[in-house]
Protein backbone atom coordinates (compact mmCIF):
# COMPACT_ATOMS: atom_id res chain seq x y z
CA UNK A 1 0.00 0.00 0.00
CA UNK A 2 1.79 3.38 -1.04
CA UNK A 3 -0.05 5.41 2.12
CA UNK A 4 1.32 9.08 0.49
CA UNK A 5 1.33 8.92 -3.41
CA UNK A 6 2.39 12.39 -3.43
CA UNK A 7 3.89 12.46 -6.98
CA UNK A 8 5.76 15.15 -7.62
CA UNK A 9 7.69 16.34 -10.81
CA UNK A 10 10.56 14.20 -10.82
CA UNK A 11 10.88 14.34 -7.01
CA UNK A 12 12.96 17.67 -7.08
CA UNK A 13 13.00 19.96 -4.14
CA UNK A 14 10.37 22.90 -3.94
CA UNK A 15 11.99 26.30 -4.85
CA UNK A 16 12.72 27.55 -1.54
CA UNK A 17 10.94 31.44 -2.64
CA UNK A 18 7.39 29.59 -3.32
CA UNK A 19 7.92 26.83 -0.13
CA UNK A 20 6.64 29.17 2.81
CA UNK A 21 4.23 31.77 1.64
CA UNK A 22 2.47 33.37 -1.13
CA UNK A 23 4.32 36.26 -1.77
CA UNK A 24 6.74 33.80 -3.56
CA UNK A 25 3.91 32.55 -6.11
CA UNK A 26 2.66 36.07 -6.33
CA UNK A 27 5.79 37.82 -7.39
CA UNK A 28 5.78 36.06 -10.54
CA UNK A 29 1.95 36.20 -10.98
CA UNK A 30 -0.20 39.25 -13.19
CA UNK A 31 -2.30 39.30 -10.33
CA UNK A 32 -1.74 38.54 -6.90
CA UNK A 33 -3.62 34.88 -6.90
CA UNK A 34 -6.48 33.96 -4.72
CA UNK A 35 -5.19 31.50 -1.49
CA UNK A 36 -8.18 28.48 -1.36
CA UNK A 37 -8.01 26.55 1.76
CA UNK A 38 -9.64 23.25 3.41
CA UNK A 39 -8.45 21.40 6.09
CA UNK A 40 -9.54 17.72 7.43
CA UNK A 41 -10.63 15.78 4.98
CA UNK A 42 -9.88 12.64 6.91
CA UNK A 43 -10.39 10.41 3.57
CA UNK A 44 -14.15 11.40 2.54
CA UNK A 45 -13.49 11.97 -0.76
CA UNK A 46 -16.91 13.08 -1.52
CA UNK A 47 -17.14 16.13 1.06
CA UNK A 48 -13.61 17.04 -0.25
CA UNK A 49 -15.22 17.05 -4.03
CA UNK A 50 -18.13 19.10 -2.79
CA UNK A 51 -15.94 21.84 -0.77
CA UNK A 52 -13.58 22.18 -3.81
CA UNK A 53 -16.31 22.26 -6.37
CA UNK A 54 -17.56 25.28 -4.33
CA UNK A 55 -15.58 27.49 -6.45
CA UNK A 56 -17.10 26.06 -10.21
CA UNK A 57 -20.89 26.95 -8.39
CA UNK A 58 -20.38 30.54 -7.13
CA UNK A 59 -20.61 33.23 -10.17
CA UNK A 60 -17.95 35.39 -8.32
CA UNK A 61 -14.92 32.82 -8.67
CA UNK A 62 -13.26 30.98 -11.45
CA UNK A 63 -13.00 26.83 -11.14
CA UNK A 64 -10.50 25.52 -8.69
CA UNK A 65 -10.94 22.96 -10.09
CA UNK A 66 -12.59 20.53 -12.96
CA UNK A 67 -13.69 17.28 -13.35
CA UNK A 68 -13.54 14.15 -15.75
CA UNK A 69 -16.64 12.36 -16.76
CA UNK A 70 -16.32 9.73 -14.09
CA UNK A 71 -15.76 12.89 -11.51
CA UNK A 72 -12.11 12.73 -11.27
CA UNK A 73 -10.92 16.49 -10.32
CA UNK A 74 -8.31 17.76 -12.06
CA UNK A 75 -6.03 21.74 -11.84
CA UNK A 76 -7.88 24.11 -13.69
CA UNK A 77 -5.25 26.59 -14.68
CA UNK A 78 -7.05 29.32 -12.92
CA UNK A 79 -4.96 31.62 -10.69
CA UNK A 80 -5.31 30.33 -7.34
CA UNK A 81 -2.82 28.80 -4.43
CA UNK A 82 -4.55 25.72 -2.72
CA UNK A 83 -3.42 25.16 0.62
CA UNK A 84 -4.52 21.75 1.88
CA UNK A 85 -4.38 22.45 5.57
CA UNK A 86 -3.57 18.88 7.38
CA UNK A 87 -4.99 15.71 8.33
CA UNK A 88 -5.67 14.01 4.72
CA UNK A 89 -6.65 10.96 5.96
CA UNK A 90 -7.81 8.59 8.66
CA UNK A 91 -11.38 8.15 9.98
CA UNK A 92 -13.45 7.88 6.11
CA UNK A 93 -13.37 5.63 3.42
CA UNK A 94 -11.49 6.81 0.80
CA UNK A 95 -8.00 7.24 2.03
CA UNK A 96 -6.13 6.33 -0.81
CA UNK A 97 -8.00 8.46 -3.22
CA UNK A 98 -7.82 11.50 -1.43
CA UNK A 99 -4.06 11.12 -1.04
CA UNK A 100 -4.43 10.46 -5.25
CA UNK A 101 -6.28 13.75 -5.33
CA UNK A 102 -4.02 15.90 -3.71
CA UNK A 103 -0.94 13.72 -5.77
CA UNK A 104 -2.73 14.41 -8.81
CA UNK A 105 -2.90 18.19 -7.77
CA UNK A 106 0.49 19.03 -7.08
CA UNK A 107 1.75 17.54 -10.25
CA UNK A 108 -0.42 18.97 -12.23
CA UNK A 109 -0.66 22.32 -10.85
CA UNK A 110 2.41 25.25 -11.36
CA UNK A 111 4.56 24.70 -8.90
CA UNK A 112 4.25 26.17 -5.86
CA UNK A 113 0.75 26.32 -6.39
CA UNK A 114 -1.08 23.32 -4.18
CA UNK A 115 0.66 22.87 -0.83
CA UNK A 116 0.04 21.06 2.03
CA UNK A 117 0.27 21.38 5.77
CA UNK A 118 1.62 19.12 8.25
CA UNK A 119 -1.53 17.91 10.34
CA UNK A 120 -1.72 15.88 13.73
CA UNK A 121 -2.41 12.77 11.17
CA UNK A 122 0.16 13.34 9.46
CA UNK A 123 2.28 13.67 11.97
CA UNK A 124 1.58 10.24 13.24
CA UNK A 125 3.14 8.68 10.29
CA UNK A 126 6.15 10.82 11.25
CA UNK A 127 6.03 8.78 14.64
CA UNK A 128 3.94 5.55 14.55
CA UNK A 129 5.97 3.77 17.36
CA UNK A 130 5.09 6.89 19.62
CA UNK A 131 1.82 6.76 18.55
CA UNK A 132 0.47 3.21 17.57
CA UNK A 133 -2.75 3.96 16.13
CA UNK A 134 -2.85 0.52 14.37
CA UNK A 135 -6.88 0.87 13.56
CA UNK A 136 -6.16 4.05 11.70
CA UNK A 137 -4.69 4.66 7.85
CA UNK A 138 -1.85 6.82 9.52
CA UNK A 139 -0.79 3.55 11.89
CA UNK A 140 -0.37 1.11 9.64
CA UNK A 141 2.34 2.94 7.47
CA UNK A 142 5.26 0.71 6.17
CA UNK A 143 9.16 1.82 6.71
CA UNK A 144 8.50 3.11 2.46
CA UNK A 145 6.07 4.88 2.92
CA UNK A 146 7.73 6.79 5.87
CA UNK A 147 10.89 7.35 3.90
CA UNK A 148 8.63 8.73 0.81
CA UNK A 149 6.63 10.89 2.98
CA UNK A 150 9.61 12.45 4.74
CA UNK A 151 11.15 13.00 1.43
CA UNK A 152 8.14 15.37 0.52
CA UNK A 153 9.28 16.70 3.54
CA UNK A 154 12.44 17.50 2.96
CA UNK A 155 12.02 18.50 -0.77
CA UNK A 156 9.35 21.32 0.58
CA UNK A 157 6.06 19.73 -0.30
CA UNK A 158 4.66 19.21 3.11
CA UNK A 159 5.36 22.43 5.35
CA UNK A 160 4.79 23.12 8.67
CA UNK A 161 3.08 26.68 8.21
CA UNK A 162 2.12 28.45 5.03
CA UNK A 163 2.04 32.46 4.95
CA UNK A 164 -0.41 33.75 3.01
CA UNK A 165 -1.73 37.99 2.93
CA UNK A 166 -2.74 38.29 6.15
CA UNK A 167 -3.11 34.77 7.92
CA UNK A 168 -1.01 31.98 8.39
CA UNK A 169 -2.23 28.43 7.40
CA UNK A 170 -0.97 25.79 10.33
CA UNK A 171 -3.09 22.82 10.41
CA UNK A 172 -3.93 23.49 14.81
CA UNK A 173 -2.03 27.14 15.83
CA UNK A 174 -0.45 28.61 18.09
CA UNK A 175 -1.60 30.93 21.23
CA UNK A 176 1.83 33.56 20.89
CA UNK A 177 3.78 34.56 17.12
CA UNK A 178 5.77 32.55 15.41
CA UNK A 179 8.31 32.63 12.01
CA UNK A 180 7.08 30.75 9.82
CA UNK A 181 10.29 30.02 8.02
CA UNK A 182 11.78 29.04 11.00
CA UNK A 183 8.84 26.18 12.04
CA UNK A 184 9.32 25.27 8.09
CA UNK A 185 13.23 24.40 8.48
CA UNK A 186 12.53 23.07 12.00
CA UNK A 187 10.00 20.34 10.13
CA UNK A 188 12.98 19.78 7.97
CA UNK A 189 15.50 18.95 10.46
CA UNK A 190 13.03 16.79 12.43
CA UNK A 191 12.16 14.71 8.70
CA UNK A 192 15.64 14.63 8.19
CA UNK A 193 17.00 13.36 11.81
CA UNK A 194 14.07 10.71 10.89
CA UNK A 195 14.85 9.61 7.41
CA UNK A 196 18.30 8.75 8.73
CA UNK A 197 17.01 6.39 11.52
CA UNK A 198 13.71 4.73 9.38
CA UNK A 199 14.17 1.31 9.40
CA UNK A 200 17.41 1.14 11.83
CA UNK A 201 17.79 0.10 15.21
CA UNK A 202 17.45 3.61 15.92
CA UNK A 203 14.01 4.16 14.26
CA UNK A 204 11.80 4.68 17.36
CA UNK A 205 14.38 6.48 19.68
CA UNK A 206 14.32 9.22 17.17
CA UNK A 207 10.62 8.87 16.49
CA UNK A 208 10.59 10.02 20.21
CA UNK A 209 13.40 12.59 20.18
CA UNK A 210 11.68 14.75 17.05
CA UNK A 211 8.99 14.82 18.97
CA UNK A 212 10.88 16.09 22.07
CA UNK A 213 13.79 18.54 20.01
CA UNK A 214 10.67 20.06 17.66
CA UNK A 215 7.94 20.84 19.95
CA UNK A 216 7.09 23.69 18.40
CA UNK A 217 5.52 21.94 15.94
CA UNK A 218 5.44 18.14 16.94
CA UNK A 219 4.66 18.86 20.74
CA UNK A 220 2.16 16.59 22.29
CA UNK A 221 2.79 18.69 25.67
CA UNK A 222 2.09 17.25 29.26
CA UNK A 223 -1.76 14.97 29.08
CA UNK A 224 -3.93 14.94 26.43
CA UNK A 225 -1.99 15.56 23.48
CA UNK A 226 -4.18 18.66 22.17
CA UNK A 227 -3.87 20.99 25.56
CA UNK A 228 -2.07 24.18 26.19
CA UNK A 229 1.09 23.37 25.83
CA UNK A 230 0.88 21.32 22.18
CA UNK A 231 2.65 22.41 19.12
CA UNK A 232 1.39 23.77 16.05
CA UNK A 233 -0.10 20.17 14.89
CA UNK A 234 -2.00 19.59 17.86
CA UNK A 235 -3.37 22.46 19.84
CA UNK A 236 -6.86 22.47 20.30
CA UNK A 237 -8.97 25.77 19.12
CA UNK A 238 -10.47 26.27 22.73
CA UNK A 239 -6.62 26.90 23.84
CA UNK A 240 -6.16 29.52 21.08
CA UNK A 241 -7.09 33.14 22.70
CA UNK A 242 -8.87 35.78 20.78
CA UNK A 243 -4.93 38.10 20.57
CA UNK A 244 -3.77 34.94 18.92
CA UNK A 245 -1.85 35.70 15.56
CA UNK A 246 -3.63 35.76 12.88
CA UNK A 247 -3.97 32.43 11.46
CA UNK A 248 -6.39 29.85 9.37
CA UNK A 249 -6.67 26.41 11.14
CA UNK A 250 -8.41 23.23 11.19
CA UNK A 251 -8.13 20.30 13.56
CA UNK A 252 -11.06 21.46 15.81
CA UNK A 253 -14.47 20.14 14.99
CA UNK A 254 -17.42 22.38 14.08
CA UNK A 255 -20.39 22.85 11.94
CA UNK A 256 -19.56 26.28 10.48
CA UNK A 257 -16.64 28.01 10.54
CA UNK A 258 -15.39 29.78 13.35
CA UNK A 259 -13.62 32.78 14.34
CA UNK A 260 -12.19 33.69 17.94
CA UNK A 261 -10.07 37.29 17.31
CA UNK A 262 -8.35 36.48 13.88
CA UNK A 263 -8.28 32.92 14.15
CA UNK A 264 -10.30 31.21 11.77
CA UNK A 265 -11.20 27.78 12.03
CA UNK A 266 -12.10 25.82 8.69
CA UNK A 267 -13.03 21.91 9.88
CA UNK A 268 -16.08 21.62 9.01
CA UNK A 269 -16.58 18.52 7.06
CA UNK A 270 -17.17 15.99 9.19
CA UNK A 271 -19.55 17.72 11.23
CA UNK A 272 -21.57 17.82 7.90
CA UNK A 273 -21.18 14.06 6.62
CA UNK A 274 -24.94 13.01 7.65
CA UNK A 275 -26.53 16.25 6.37
CA UNK A 276 -26.83 18.07 2.86
CA UNK A 277 -24.51 21.01 2.47
CA UNK A 278 -22.47 22.54 4.89
CA UNK A 279 -18.92 21.85 3.33
CA UNK A 280 -16.44 24.98 2.75
CA UNK A 281 -13.53 26.41 1.54
CA UNK A 282 -11.55 29.36 2.69
CA UNK A 283 -10.81 32.03 0.43
CA UNK A 284 -8.17 35.20 0.80
CA UNK A 285 -7.53 38.05 -1.24
CA UNK A 286 -4.91 40.42 -0.47
CA UNK A 287 -8.22 42.73 1.41
CA UNK A 288 -10.92 39.83 1.63
CA UNK A 289 -11.07 36.40 4.03
CA UNK A 290 -14.12 34.57 3.29
CA UNK A 291 -15.81 30.68 3.10
CA UNK A 292 -17.92 29.27 0.28
CA UNK A 293 -20.21 27.06 1.92
CA UNK A 294 -22.09 24.52 0.29
CA UNK A 295 -26.17 25.11 0.95
CA UNK A 296 -28.82 22.17 1.54
CA UNK A 297 -30.22 22.94 -2.24
CA UNK A 298 -26.53 22.74 -3.39
CA UNK A 299 -25.46 26.08 -4.54
CA UNK A 300 -22.89 27.98 -2.74
CA UNK A 301 -23.15 30.94 -0.65
CA UNK A 302 -20.27 33.61 0.11
CA UNK A 303 -19.39 34.58 4.25
CA UNK A 304 -16.54 37.31 4.82
CA UNK A 305 -14.75 36.33 8.02
CA UNK A 306 -16.27 39.03 9.96
CA UNK A 307 -19.67 37.27 9.89
CA UNK A 308 -18.16 33.79 11.19
CA UNK A 309 -19.63 32.09 14.25
CA UNK A 310 -18.23 33.34 17.45
CA UNK A 311 -20.40 31.73 19.66
CA UNK A 312 -18.73 29.42 22.36
CA UNK A 313 -18.83 25.54 21.57
CA UNK A 314 -18.08 22.84 23.81
CA UNK A 315 -14.38 21.50 22.83
CA UNK A 316 -14.40 17.85 21.27
CA UNK A 317 -11.62 15.83 21.19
Amino acid sequence: MDVIPLRVREDVPLPAPLRSRVDGVADTASTPPAVVSISDIHGYLDAARSALTTLSDHPEFDPLVVADPDGTLHWADSNYVLVFNGDLVDRGPANEEVLALVGRLIDEAPPGRVRVTLGNHEAIMLSPAVFGFERWFSGRVTTDDRRAFLDRIVDGHVVAAYRGYSVTYVHAGAADPYDVDEVNASLVAAAERLRGACGTLEDADAQRAVIERYDRVLGTGDGHPKGPEAGLVWLDFSHLPPDAPPQVVGHTRHDTPRRNGAVYCQNVLRNNLDRAGGEAVFVETPHRLSALVRESSGGVSRIDSEQFDSAPRPRRR
